[in-house]
């Protein structure tokens, strides 16, 4: 028999940082440390003990980013703002819907 998850939801945070020439850009630079920091504040405040919100590094997914990754479901997300971190929680975390028109494109749009 399995073992229960330790956590209802785990939540990743990209916040990797890259040179500020490279091409691709990075999570952090786009804000992303700040926007962890944000949802981590949020979940606590909302009372979700069974939800862990983690900095990851590198996702490779920078130049879509801020990149998000809910698991156990493996759902990415493309947050920007606050608002979006709070839509994430509201609606995916805490009532288990996908966010639609945050989802991460499976690839860059073309230049």
């Amino acid at each position: 028999m399995a073992e229960p998850l330790f956590y209802r939801k785990h939540v990743f945070v990209c916040t990797n940082q890259r040179p500020p020439d490279d091409l691709r850009g990075s999570c952090a630079m786009k804000g992303s440390v700040a926007l962890r920091n944000y949802m981590k504040d949020r979940a606590k405040q909302l009372g979700l003990e069974d939800v862990r919100i983690n900095n990851a590094g590198c996702l490779d997914r920078c130049e879509l980013g801020p990149s998000v990754v809910i698991y156990p479901e493996g759902v990415w997300y493309t947050a920007k703002t606050k608002a979006d971190m709070d839509e994430i929680l509201e609606r995916h975390v805490v009532r288990g819907e996908i966010v639609e028109r945050l989802l991460m494109p499976a690839k860059a749009p073309a230049a």
